[in-house]
């Protein structure tokens, strides 16, 4: 059903007509970082998925997505248990669509365990009563170092 509605949202976005709304002070930390159920989306979460399929971690493809045998050490070194991961009833790994960036990010069980890693180890934050998060210091230190992503990312919009 959630494959269904981003499908529905990505052709209504392409065929309907712009429509103009002033944005919000909430709006640009949303698009920075935020959860999308219990991943991570936004630009974060966008360019953690690149920064994964190109270091040749996960290959992703339109249904789908797995952890290269290169991608499982780099994982576990990270703290994930991915064997735990997939023995799960939950879609292992696959592609979803970010509304505000229009490119995908991670999602299912491996999705939830980037997110869950990055609170534990205190590189994001949740923003009270919202779905957006913010990158502490650690957290730019960290995703730089362990993920190759630029400082520049996490300057607020």
């Amino acid at each position: 059903v959630a494959r269904m509605l981003e499908g529905v949202q990505l052709v209504a976005a392409v065929e309907g007509p712009k429509r103009h709304r002033p944005p919000g002070p909430a709006d640009a930390q949303l698009r920075l970082a935020r959860t999308c159920y219990d991943h991570l989306a936004g630009r974060l979460g966008v360019a953690l998925a690149d920064a994964l399929v190109g270091g040749g971690h996960v290959e992703l493809d339109g249904e789908g997505g797995r952890v290269t045998a290169a991608g499982a050490g780099f994982l576990a070194g990270f703290g994930l248990e991915l064997e735990t991961l997939a023995a799960g009833r939950r879609c292992f790994c696959r592609p979803c669509l970010d509304w505000s960036e229009r490119r995908p990010h991670l999602a299912g069980a491996l999705g939830r365990a980037l997110a869950e890693r990055c609170f534990q180890l205190g590189w994001i934050d949740r923003v009270r009563d919202s779905r957006a998060v913010t990158v502490t210091p650690a957290g730019c230190r960290g995703l730089s170092e362990r993920f190759g992503l630029p400082g520049s990312l996490f300057a607020k919009a």
